[in-house]
């Protein structure tokens, strides 16, 4: 694998999940090698051994994803990698870590679907499955990287956010990101800022793992140190004991979302592309957004003012940036791969002040700056 360095060097995306990762200080790894995501568990599986981490290929990807969350109780930074039908099979313990607040990443490189689909295809068709794929009202960060050097920082970042907010994040790739590669210069390690997860500053006779400290994100106490508390699904108070009372049901399910909602600024990255003056604006996102920011260049080219706002963050969604946008603009254009996904969530936003026009490839082909182009020139 290539090593961690200041020099640059060229590496595929798949690669820079990795390298951020071990970055991050991952020491645990479990799942199940599926295509086009592999390779990630490939190189964690040669390099966790050597920073004293562990890599476990389990039965399956239920077991992958239930292993990770054990691992993350015992305290170890934990990463699992799927594509297709296997994020499929991980949204209920997905749903358990959310409830147990279990930091963890989950990375998804997407590929063509329903089922088994397209193995080795681009696709865009998992965004409302990262968002709503478990069930419930629940809170998730999802980040969509667009270049290597992007999915090593949003793989460190993933890592950071987990830890800080006890919660999964799901690292949304899809397959051109995940296999292409580039000539990337990557941070050097103290130039990389790490978060470790918040631990409890009493003893095990005074620990609740679910008591809001006021920053509405509880110390996380590791099995094995000393510290035992309940771990449940059902609904808990701040014994971790499952409750049904609807004044704690209410209070436990409003701290779940407020942690995210009252941090927004922190966990919300947007990417923005000459946004000044934009009369029409191209919202993408991962893969998709490379070719829109060359559709930008192109139009500007032919006199047209064009921008791109590219959500790095695409759960929880942008509201309030993509808002402050739409001034003096005369289109949104959204292409993506897949049927219309995020197009709906852009259309709330806009609220009906702003047409909204979607452009949609679900062939398990790349959405070409050509293709953009021309959808911006038909609407005008």
């Amino acid at each position: 694998m290539t090593e961690v360095k200041d020099l640059g060097v060229l590496m595929q995306g798949n690669e820079a999940c990795a390298a951020g990762a071990l970055a991050a200080g991952a020491k645990f790894f479990a799942g199940y090698p599926i295509t086009p995501s592999t390779e990630v568990a490939e190189i964690l599986a040669a390099e966790l051994p050597k920073v004293g981490g562990k890599f476990i290929q389990m039965e399956d990807e239920i077991a992958g994803m239930a292993a990770v969350i054990g691992a993350s109780l015992a305290g170890l930074k934990s990463i699992t990698a799927t594509s297709g039908p296997g994020f499929s099979l991980k949204q209920e313990n997905l749903g358990f870590a959310i409830m147990t607040e279990v930091p963890c990443v989950v990375l998804n490189v997407q590929r063509g679907g329903p089922s088994t689909g397209v193995p080795t295809a681009p696709a865009q068709g998992d965004v409302m499955q990262a968002r709503w794929g478990t069930h419930g009202d629940h809170p998730i960060i999802t980040l969509a990287p667009a270049s290597v050097k992007e999915t090593f920082e949003a793989t460190v970042k993933a890592f950071n956010l987990s830890e800080k907010f006890r919660i999964p994040v799901i690292l949304l790739m899809d397959e051109v990101i995940g296999h292409m590669r580039e000539r990337v210069q990557l941070p050097r390690a103290e130039e990389i800022e790490v978060v470790e997860r918040k631990k409890p500053d009493v003893g095990p006779e005074s620990y609740y793992a679910y008591k809001d400290d006021e920053t509405g994100v509880p110390p996380m106490a590791n099995f094995g140190d000393g510290y035992r508390y309940h771990v449940t699904g059902l609904v808990h108070d701040e014994t971790g004991f499952p409750s049904n009372n609807p004044e704690r049901i209410k209070k436990f399910l409003d701290r779940l979302h407020n942690k995210l909602a009252d941090n927004a600024d922190e966990i919300i990255m947007v990417d923005e592309t000459e946004m000044e003056d934009a009369e029409i604006v191209i919202f993408a996102y991962g893969s998709v957004g490379r070719s829109a920011k060359k559709a930008v260049k192109e139009l500007r080219k032919k006199g047209i003012k064009a921008g791109l706002f590219r959500p790095i963050t695409i759960w929880p969604f942008p509201v309030e940036r993509l808002k402050q946008r739409l001034g003096g603009v005369k289109a949104l254009v959204v292409p993506e791969m897949n049927m219309g996904q995020l197009v709906g969530e852009v259309e709330r936003v806009a609220a009906g002040k702003v047409p909204v026009i979607p452009l949609n490839r679900y062939d398990g082909e790349l959405i070409t700056p050509a293709e953009i182009v021309a959808k911006v020139q038909e609407v005008l």
